[in-house]
């Protein structure tokens, strides 16, 4: 099983709610003990007196991402389960220099105000109550500045999409960036802060040697292809195409169309001149090479009410793009059933234009014949949901992604 794992399907909600609460207590746990409970130490690395702050919150990011890549690498952990804030760069560059300067003023960020208030601390208490006093002040005035708060939006946007370099060399070169950090924090905090660095741990180097060795592994590694992690799902997946699960009726598709319920994306995979020629109003054109393009586009656009349905002439292009695509973690994807030709042997009975031609050899033919390319302008292009009875068993099944949760100090 790949994870994250579904706790509440594994657990049930009642279980799945403790393990949330003891994974919440061990995290304030930790703060507490590392003396993140306590503003004037949370405070004073802004002076560059104590930087414990940064290199305790910066170790876990960068032991977490060593950890996670490796596990990606090896297939036991799907990246694109995993939430990843999207990017709206004005907005958060100006959030960050708000968060900072009330850092600075208050002692605190959000999640270690928490930890103070937890052991009574008076300058904690305030803290927090600022902070919901603020939230509140937010959520009134939003509107006011909506469009802007909304702009710059990069989706989901990881520094090796930014750049197009392969993971491993970013997981190395952040390491390596960390590491330099940490030195320059112990420098600070001997200069500034006379602090005696012979009193530190020693294992503290044994531990940097070994993130630099988990960097290594993670470039060693590599990242896995689509066709790599279609093998390790492969054996569950096509036995989903051979019971027929995932190949839905033209009238589950017509019916789904006209379902207010549904954010439906029709994915046509066809050559441009058969789509040009003939396809159901509302689908889009998208070439097999754009495929891993397209599964960026619907991972950053996904909400839980998404059904992506492929379609080609017949079944055999839109079952290989169905293949890509649920290696790539797009979730509520389906086939059309006999392609684009089923759909008209249903639904261009009573459109004169469009005349079946015999059955010639190959695969992916479209087996009628049409007076001019006029794609979508057809009557069987779109029929309409009201008027068409027909008889299908359903087989689209919401199938829901983890959503986005929180993390890190905030």
């Amino acid at each position: 099983m790949a994870f994250p794992l579904p706790l509440e399907t594994l657990l049930g909600k009642p279980l799945m709610f403790v393990v949330f609460g003891l994974i919440g207590f061990a995290f304030g746990y930790i703060l507490e003990i590392s003396g993140f409970g306590n503003s004037k130490k949370l405070a004073a690395q802004f002076y560059f007196t104590e930087l414990t702050v940064l290199k305790v919150m910066f170790t876990a990011i960068v032991v977490a991402m060593v950890l996670i890549f490796i596990m990606v690498g090896l297939g036991v952990l799907d990246y694109n389960q995993i939430w990843v804030n999207p990017t709206y760069l004005w907005p958060g560059i100006v959030g960050g220099l708000i968060m900072g300067v009330g850092f600075i003023v208050g002692g605190f960020c959000p999640g270690t105000s928490l930890v103070s208030m937890a052991t009574f601390k008076i300058d904690g208490l305030f803290f927090v109550l600022g902070g919901l006093a603020g939230i509140f002040l937010f959520g009134e005035t939003v509107p006011l500045y909506e469009a802007w708060w909304n702009s710059s939006d990069y989706g989901r946007l990881t520094i090796q999409d930014w750049l197009n370099v392969p993971t491993g060399v970013v997981v190395v070169g952040v390491i390596l960036m960390a590491l330099f950090m940490f030195w320059g924090a112990e420098q600070l905090e001997r200069i500034v802060g006379k602090r005696d660095l012979k009193k530190e741990p020693r294992l503290r180097v044994a531990a940097a040697g070994a993130l630099f060795i988990g960097a290594l592994v993670v470039l060693f590694i590599g990242d896995a292809g689509t066709a790599e992690k279609w093998g390790r799902i492969s054996l569950e997946k096509e036995a989903a195409l051979l019971i027929r699960q995932v190949q839905i009726h033209p009238g589950e598709l017509l019916h789904s169309i006209g379902d207010d319920g549904l954010r439906l994306v029709m994915i046509d995979v066809r050559p441009e001149a058969d789509y040009n020629l003939f396809h159901i109003e509302g689908a889009r054109n998208v070439p097999m090479d754009r495929l891993l393009d397209l599964a960026k586009e619907l991972q950053a656009s996904y909400i839980p009410n998404q059904v992506v349905v492929l379609m080609s002439n017949d079944e055999v292009a839109a079952t290989q793009a169905w293949k890509t695509l649920t290696a790539e973690s797009v979730s509520n994807l389906y086939i059309l059933e006999g392609g684009i030709n089923n759909w008209l042997a249903v639904f261009s009975a009573f459109d004169p234009q469009i005349t079946p031609t015999p059955n010639l050899p190959g695969e992916e033919r479209i087996r009628f014949e049409f007076p001019a390319a006029l794609g979508s302008r057809y009557e069987a292009s779109f029929p309409d949901p009201h008027h068409w009875k027909i008889d299908y068993t359903p087989k689209i099944k919401l199938e829901v992604k983890r959503d986005k949760s929180g993390g890190g100090c905030g």
